[in-house]
């Protein structure tokens, strides 16, 4: 089943706090590469663009458009990532999977700090690029399903929204490091020097990252796939009780619920968090350090409501505080706009509506990893939460710059950023009101 039934809740086996911390730690730390590569590419979108989508006489717009159509076909590949990987890790064991996609992400990102551009070998730069995108795609799918299973299974009692919410932090993390890294290279090179080659340093620093992470994933407990499990496990071990196989057609709809819950939190987290640089710089001509800052105190509120986001929905459930949070971007969205759009506005304001904008994402990041755990058995866990969460952000977060862009090319419409960013959290409370009040206290299935 889908859908917990009612009924007492079993008592959690005792977790050993060391292989907690080391399953959060290993959890999260391949999200945060994942995440600080999204960043970077979306930062430097203008600079990729110009280096391998704009070739001589070529159009800003038309090249920034197809640097986006990249973006977002790496989206598109996520959910084949998920499938093929979350069904790796329910049936051969978490860890295995966690450690083949940090590998292929590490590899696939610091590739791409060595490709060749549109000037040394013509239009096989662009392809040999979205080839490599295509892979990340591949790895980021594979990702989060196996990320959370360990990181909500292993998770104290009445603590798995804080646990779950590592997961959204360390996206928080992952961005404000790509942005930090942005802003450095863009202070102390001059724009030929970033354009030439300090454009390639962030994607190289993902090899260091990537063998601590491998490191940290190595020295995980061997954990037994839930889909041999031999007998019950309580929450709180390495490997959750197997239990019957839920019907695919059961799987299929608690996916597409999936995909409404956390449509606004994709829609709005990527307009808020990646895809604002790039728009203020061609919407609104800032220049590319106002749009960084810009984006990192986007962020910095993103972060800072997360883990008191996912530990308040262990108290109060996660429908309350995601409702919140969807409701609350809902109705700021376009007011926050055209604050940060006004000329005359001071700039302590403008910098507080992106903080708040960020906040108010962070409500329904903090629990949604944890809500999606819940959503589903220990059999399909990493398959099918890895699912509802890749194909909501291949569809709303990966065409988010894309769609921005183009529309905003075609309409001269420059308030299309929050009318995408309100229409979809509208969609999500919808959704959203359908859980239970009561699934925070719930014992994994």
């Amino acid at each position: 089943m889908t859908t917990p039934v009612p009924g007492p809740v079993r008592p959690p086996a005792t977790v050993r706090p060391d292989d907690a911390r080391r399953a959060l730690v290993a959890g999260s730390v391949g999200n945060f590469i994942e995440w600080y590569e999204f960043g970077i590419y979306g930062y430097f979108a203008t600079v990729i663009a110009a280096q391998f989508f704009t070739p001589e006489g070529g159009s800003e717009v038309e090249g920034l458009v197809r640097a986006y159509a990249s973006f977002a076909l790496a989206f598109f590949f996520r959910p084949v990532g998920a499938a093929v990987f979350g069904r790796f890790g329910d049936r051969v064991g978490r860890r295995p999977a966690l450690v083949v996609v940090v590998c292929l992400m590490t590899g696939a990102t610091a590739m791409i700090g060595l490709l060749p551009t549109y000037a040394s070998i013509g239009a096989a730069a662009p392809w040999l690029l979205t080839l490599l995108r295509i892979l990340q795609g591949l790895s980021a799918g594979g990702e989060f399903g196996g990320a959370v299973s360990v990181m909500t299974e292993c998770a104290p009692p009445g603590r798995r929204g804080r646990y779950g919410a590592w997961q959204s932090f360390t996206v928080a993390l992952g961005l404000l490091a790509g942005a930090a890294v942005a802003v450095v290279l863009a202070s102390v090179l001059t724009a030929s020097q970033l354009h030439g080659w300090g454009w390639r340093v962030p994607f190289l620093l993902t090899l260091p990252l990537g063998l601590v992470a491998l490191r940290l994933r190595l020295r995980l407990p061997p954990d037994e796939p839930p889909a041999r499990a031999p007998g019950g496990r309580a929450e709180g071990g390495t490997g959750p009780e197997g239990g019957p196989r839920p019907r695919p057609g059961e799987t299929a709809r608690a996916v597409v619920l999936g995909i409404g819950r956390m449509m606004g939190w994709s829609a709005a987290g990527y307009t808020f968090l990646v895809v604002m640089p790039s728009y203020l710089q061609s919407t609104l001509g800032t220049t590319f350090q106002q749009a960084l800052l810009g984006t990192v105190l986007a962020n910095l509120g993103f972060a800072a409501s997360i883990l008191p986001a996912g530990g308040l929905s262990d108290r109060v459930g996660r429908r309350t505080v995601m409702v919140a949070g969807a409701l609350l971007v809902a109705v700021l969205a376009l007011p926050l706009l055209h604050l940060v759009q006004d000329p005359g506005a001071p700039g302590y304001a403008k910098g507080a509506a992106l903080f708040a904008a960020g906040a108010g994402v962070g409500l329904m990041a903090g629990p949604g990893p944890a809500m999606l755990a819940e959503m589903f058995p220990a059999r399909v866990r990493c398959t099918g939460l890895g699912l509802a969460y890749a194909l909501s952000n291949a569809v709303f977060s990966g065409c988010a710059g894309l769609i921005i862009t183009e529309v905003v090319a075609r309409t001269g419409n420059v308030d299309v950023p929050g009318c995408y960013a309100a229409a979809t959290c509208a969609a999500s409370v919808a959704a959203l009101l359908t859980l239970r009040g009561d699934d925070h206290d719930r014992a994994l299935r």
